[in-house]
């Protein structure tokens, strides 16, 4: 079970020991997307959704699940998080309006954040639905992906082409 590194000699799962990896900064970008109907584009824009203002709502959320990210993904380690932004934009596709949504996150430590951004784009497009889904429930959340990470001795990556 060697080449596996998330088992033990027994073949249980264990959280890998990073200890004796290099402290350096390490950063990830991730996205994600939700598409909604053009009411629900103008009542977000127009700051009209009776839950509140969805996007700053969201934006928190995205924050908050990144924090908790070695909570709710099981091999995950608690890891200082240094800086967090979680930025949208608006593509109109159709008769349907597509809310990107991006997660920058860095920490100096001696793992990734990879799982942490992705955490907080899934969380920001989550928190959209539930914000709105008493005007359509037949919103639809995109592909959720790395953009890219630094650091580490894996090294960078760098996605070539963007996802919709």
């Amino acid at each position: 079970m060697a080449e596996f590194t998330h088992f033990n000699e027994e073949g249980r799962a264990k959280m890998v020991d990073v200890s004796e990896k290099p402290e350096t900064v390490r950063t990830a970008i991730a996205h994600s997307s939700i598409t909604v109907n053009k009411e629900i584009y103008e009542k977000i824009t127009q700051d009209k959704m009776k839950k509140g203002d969805v996007l700053a709502v969201a934006q928190v959320a995205g924050i908050m699940a990144c924090k908790k990210t070695s909570e709710i993904i099981p091999m995950c380690h608690p890891i200082p998080l240094t800086g967090i932004n979680i930025t949208f934009a608006w593509e109109q596709d159709g008769d349907n309006y597509r809310l990107e949504i991006t997660a920058s996150v860095k920490t100096k430590g001696n793992t990734g954040v990879e799982m942490e951004a992705l955490t907080a784009v899934s969380a920001t497009a989550l928190t959209v639905y539930d914000m709105c889904k008493a005007v359509d429930k037949g919103m639809v959340i995109g592909q959720t992906y790395l953009v890219e990470k630094t650091g580490g001795k894996n090294g960078d990556f760098s996605r070539k082409e963007k996802l919709k």
